[in-house]
């Protein structure tokens, strides 16, 4: 019994070997804030997402019905000998989120789900048409209507029994049967009663029965009346009218307004949803935009906004219901703050206040959440899509904290990524509070706040790839400060950092961006010195993004490469001509399939099959470099198509992927394989990481300074085959720059990053600074989105944008070099910068 409660008090981890790891031991402490670091690629994601949410998610998973099983992705028991006390689990990873232009803030987090609930509750209707306040009808009065509308014309009356719900139905229609109905319309088609009908049972359907064909006359006007209470009975106050065009129209007991007489759906939840054909605008289908078919014959999102919802997504039934004075469009387009005030300031009456008491408390409790994560700019209404990439991963924070469960093991990757240092300490108070309610937090982390923070340390290294992957130190902050061996304590302590510039470059000429209005923008004059390194800070939301990538970036393509992007609102550009290319290095991923991976993204794989083809075996056989891809028919192994893994599908369980018998998962065939280059076949260099690849190939020069680059930028773990779906925002963005870093240099190249320093160590930051620096050498360049302290106090020139986010930001608080803009009494910047500037790491210094 002792021991139960040992083992409940942490989670043992047994022999991990998943990738790196280096089959170790590890203890954790359940319910407290748990921090792994270490330098980038030493096994940390191995551990914290590969191992321990795998295998909490896999046991969660186990014990749901084998039916629930195969609607559900299954993960793989990872490599590890055992794992005791573990909770289901929870991640919230580097993946970015949905970039479906359905998804918003509101959908992710749940909100605009409760409030959807809210108006359909207490809600008032409105007729869209004059905008009077519609109250419900008598069937009397929709007999007069009919009359009214249809003299001497034959109608259809039906009753809608089902609207767009998913399932077979087999006994309505044996009930139906059984009172003597003839005939119905199953999603738009006539059928007969007595015929079989089968309906998908995953599908939404639309079922209506035909209660009487009728001429609208005095003579029928009994059988008229009988025909539309029967409809109004069966259907609980809605009847379908379908005229001789085929013109359908709508009515209901509940609803209408006199003077346009147009019947209005009672309220429901799905009425205020844009995902729904019961709410969403019928002109662009629930997006808000126009769509166009592509020259593919894909449908694609256009930039005009729908003109008869007005971008609102919503029909304008559902728009004209209002609560406070207010439609649900109009409350999900307020940035967070504001909306808390304007729901806090609705009053109801004490029959609604009973109603929405727990749906108002559940609204801003969530929207709490938000502020609390530094997102108090942010609108329900804007879609994922646009979100940063810390951004993305908060909101899906706040999603998961929305949810308050118990007992439950959160992974999460990099939080403080996009956050201001000064929203830092709420992110951390809001983990503890997360803690303090009975869950394990483990946070895979660089920043030195949140380090400090936590109640337990995993250090893992010493080095990366083959080198990491073993504990350096554990236990207490104190214990990693005691290490001699942790590189992370050697930064912690001061005993290494990033040096401050002796001197800072001068610019070679500006860029003038005038009157930029885009989104929080305030018309604003921005200069942008060129041949240097530049850092645009500022809180989350106070236009960073906007003004690099929105104006500058959009206008610099239509400019130089005649794109037809829509620039964000300005005057004009000036200094153009000083700009022969602009390049964004951005988090996106380098390709959506396994085959894609970092030796053919960054063309290292052409020159390696090049070289295996210059082989004396492969010139005596006339084998040619696309012999060596795996992609194409004569070298790779048919049996897999060149994938190395056979899929087999699993009914009830997850889809298995076998390694192929015949190649035995290295994509060739054993003609190709049998060419080797110095001992190794083209496989084994796939399989290698590009420490030991450089070590292979560094007498080809054009292989050398690919390789040599990746390693600068701190890539030299990874390996040359690894899938691009595998790597994170961070890798996939250091990728993207040693390409560009290998192109031939023509100088005069604007190169916009944002946020390099995402999954980087301390150490590794200081490699990446060196390449970026080496770019600006060249004549280029180099403009950066960052919260990174040591990023920041490392440029040559600050721009700080705010003060605050959202409505409060888009202004310049300060501009100039870093030891003016460490001046500056109004930049929340300024302050942080300052300590940095002086050298002392203290316990606050971090990132920003």
């Amino acid at each position: 019994m002792l021991e139960l409660c040992v083992m409940l008090k942490e989670i043992r981890v047994k022999r991990a070997a998943q990738h790196n790891l280096k089959k170790i031991d590890v203890r954790l402490p359940r319910n407290r804030l748990i921090v792994i670091t270490g330098p980038s690629g030493s096994g940390k994601s191995s551990l914290a997402f590969d191992t321990l949410y795998a295998e909490g998610q896999r046991r969660y998973i186990e014990c749901l019905s084998a039916y629930a099983r195969q609607y559900i992705e299954q993960v793989e028991k990872p490599d590890v000998e055992s794992i005791e006390g573990i909770s289901p689990s929870i991640s919230i990873d580097q993946r970015t989120i949905s970039s479906n232009p359905r998804s918003t803030v509101g959908t992710v987090t749940e909100i605009y789900d409760f409030l959807r609930l809210l108006f359909a509750r207490v809600g008032i209707p409105h007729c869209p048409r004059c905008g009077r306040r519609v109250s419900s009808q008598t069937s009397q009065q929709i007999m007069r209507r009919i009359f009214d509308s249809f003299p001497g014309e034959k109608v259809r009356i039906l009753s809608p029994v089902i609207k767009g719900r998913k399932g077979e139905y087999h006994r309505l229609f044996e009930k139906l049967r059984k009172k003597g109905f003839l005939r119905l319309r199953v999603d738009g088609q006539f059928r007969e009663v007595e015929e079989e009908i089968i309906l998908e049972r995953t599908k939404k359907h639309n079922i209506e029965i035909l209660i009487d064909e009728i001429k609208v006359a005095s003579d029928s006007e009994k059988r008229l009346e009988e025909a539309v209470n029967q409809s109004l009975e069966i259907s609980e106050g809605d009847l379908l009218l379908i005229n001789k065009e085929g013109r359908e129209i709508y009515y209901s007991l509940n609803l209408l307004c006199p003077y346009c007489e147009i019947s209005l759906p009672e309220l429901e939840p799905r009425t205020f949803s844009f995902n729904s054909p019961y709410g969403a605008c019928p002109r662009c289908n629930g997006l808000g935009f126009l769509t166009i078919l592509d020259k593919w014959g894909d449908v694609e999102l256009t930039e005009e906004t729908c003109p008869v919802c007005k971008g609102g997504r919503l029909r304008g039934e559902s728009m004209a219901v209002k609560v406070g004075g207010k439609n649900i469009c109009e409350l999900s387009s307020l940035p967070t703050t504001r909306l808390i005030e304007k729901l806090s300031s609705f009053k109801f009456s004490s029959s609604e206040e009973l109603i929405v008491s727990r749906i108002k408390k559940e609204i801003l409790s969530r929207l709490d959440i938000m502020n609390e994560l530094g997102m108090p700019y942010l609108q329900l209404s804007r879609t994922t899509a646009s979100l940063s990439g810390g951004e993305a991963r908060r909101v899906r924070l706040a999603a998961q904290v929305g949810a308050r469960l118990r007992g439950v093991l959160y992974v999460l990757d990099e939080p403080t990524i996009g956050l201001h240092q000064r929203d830092n300490s709420q992110l951390i108070s809001l983990l503890r509070n997360i803690r303090d309610e009975g869950n394990s937090i483990i946070v895979v982390e660089h920043d030195e706040q949140t380090i400090r923070s936590a109640d337990f340390i995993l250090d893992l290294g010493p080095g990366a790839g083959e080198e990491g992957g073993f504990k350096v130190a554990e236990g207490r902050l104190e214990s990693i400060l005691a290490s001699s061996d942790s590189l992370t304590s050697q930064y912690l302590k001061g005993e290494k950092c990033i040096p401050v510039p002796g001197k800072r470059r001068k610019p070679k000429g500006w860029l003038v961006i005038l009157k930029a209005a885009e989104h929080n923008l305030k018309d604003i004059d921005v200069r942008l010195p060129l041949s240097v390194m530049t850092a645009v800070t500022g809180v989350s939301g106070s236009g960073k993004s906007t003004l690099v990538y929105d104006i500058l970036y959009r206008s610099l393509l239509n400019i130089l490469y005649k794109a037809r992007q829509r620039a964000g609102q300005h005057q004009e550009i000036l200094g153009v001509d000083l700009v022969d290319k602009v390049i964004s290095v951005d988090q996106k991923p380098i390709g959506r399939t396994p085959r894609s991976n970092p030796a053919t993204y960054t063309g290292l794989f052409t020159s390696l099959r090049q070289l295996f083809a210059l082989t004396p075996e492969s010139r005596m056989r006339g084998y040619s470099a696309s012999r060596f891809s795996f992609n194409l028919s004569g070298g790779r192994c048919e049996e897999c198509q060149g994938a190395g893994v056979r899929k087999i599908e699993m009914h009830f369980l997850p889809d298995v992927f076998v390694t192929c018998d015949r190649c035995e998962g290295k994509r060739y065939n054993k003609e190709t394989l049998s060419v080797r280059y110095k001992g190794k076949n083209i496989a084994d260099y796939l399989e290698m990481t590009v420490d030991e690849a450089y070590n292979y190939l560094k007498a080809h020069p054009i292989l050398k300074r690919k390789l040599g680059t990746l390693k600068r930028v701190g890539m030299g773990y990874i390996r040359l085959g690894q899938p691009a779906p595998t790597l994170s925002g961070g890798e996939a963005q250091r990728i993207k720059l040693t390409k560009e870093l290998s192109r031939k240099n023509t100088g005069k190249t604007l190169y916009l990053l944002d946020e390099p320093t995402t999954g980087l160590h301390f150490d590794d930051v200081r490699k990446l600074l060196e390449v970026l620096s080496e770019l600006v050498s060249l004549n280029n360049t180099v403009i950066i989105i960052e919260h990174n302290l040591e990023v920041i106090k490392y440029s040559d020139y600050i721009i700080d944008l705010g003060p605050e986010g959202g409505e409060k930001g888009g202004w310049i608080v300060v501009q100039g070099v870093p030891e003016k803009v460490a001046r500056a009494e109004k930049s929340h910047t300024a302050q942080f910068l300052k300590r940095a500037l002086a050298g002392g790491r203290k316990t606050h210094r971090k990132r920003l």
